[in-house]
């Protein structure tokens, strides 16, 4: 049981930073310009889609955290 906790607690958390990296490389691609209008509101929807993906993860990661572990 342990084990199954433990695996879920990194996956959860490999799950969290792989958002957070997404959603910093859409930022600077963003932040770069250079981009047409159509190219930029695709980014900035992009952007709000990583957001939430991020927030769910970091809602799953804290749940797991809170379990009593015995």
């Amino acid at each position: 049981m342990v084990e199954i906790f433990s695996f879920e607690l990194a996956k959860a958390r490999l799950r969290v930073n792989r958002a957070e990296r997404s959603l910093n490389r859409s930022n600077e691609l963003l932040d770069q310009g250079g981009g047409n209008v159509a190219v930029n509101l695709s980014l900035c929807d992009r952007i709000r889609s990583q957001q939430r993906r991020v927030a769910e993860a970091r809602e799953r990661l804290m749940k797991l955290n809170t379990i009593p572990r015995y």
